[in-house]
């Protein structure tokens, strides 16, 4: 099975993007599970809640990849976690990176950050956008992960994305 994330900073259409995907190529799409845990956590987040989240995600992973065939789009994976981390604490759970390891997505798409901002709760940094396309950018040169970055309007996103996949297939 190819798995496919969706990564970027946020508000960069990933989950529109991610969903938009599996729609198409009549598929499984993951959701981040972090805005599931955010939205039932009571209290303010911290770093350990991190690690939570990273173990989430995997399990969710798990489970809809059952319902999938040849294809798996991830609205997010470990990567997002790893660079929120060391963004926001400077540091990531050695538990993350070496889950990191070995569970990688077999294909990244990055967001581009040049489409507006939409306001969410969850949402912490839409002044630092572009910082974080570059850290992803050069987080995923440096992975030595196969991946391409999506950039214009949602539907020229999608558009690019369906034509990379095909490629892919």
């Amino acid at each position: 099975m190819l798995k496919v994330a969706v990564i970027g900073p946020e508000s960069t259409g990933k989950t529109t993007l991610a969903e938009a995907l599996a729609a198409h190529f009549k598929t499984a799409c993951v959701p981040e599970y972090a805005r599931q845990y955010l939205n039932t956590l009571d209290r303010p987040y911290l770093q350990k809640d991190l690690s939570t989240m990273a173990i989430g995600q995997l399990a969710l992973e798990e489970k809809i990849a059952q319902s999938a065939e040849k294809l798996l789009f991830l609205d997010t994976d470990l990567y997002v976690i790893k660079v929120w981390s060391e963004f926001k604490y400077g540091q990531c759970d050695p538990y993350i990176l070496t889950q990191l390891q070995f569970h990688r997505a077999d294909f990244y798409l990055l967001t581009d950050h040049h489409i507006p901002y939409e306001e969410d709760p969850l949402r912490e940094n839409p002044d630092q956008r572009d910082k974080l396309f570059d850290i992803y950018l050069n987080e995923m040169k440096a992975s030595g992960c196969a991946f391409s970055i999506v950039s214009g309007t949602h539907e020229e996103r999608l558009r690019q994305a369906i034509a990379k996949i095909n490629d892919l297939l």
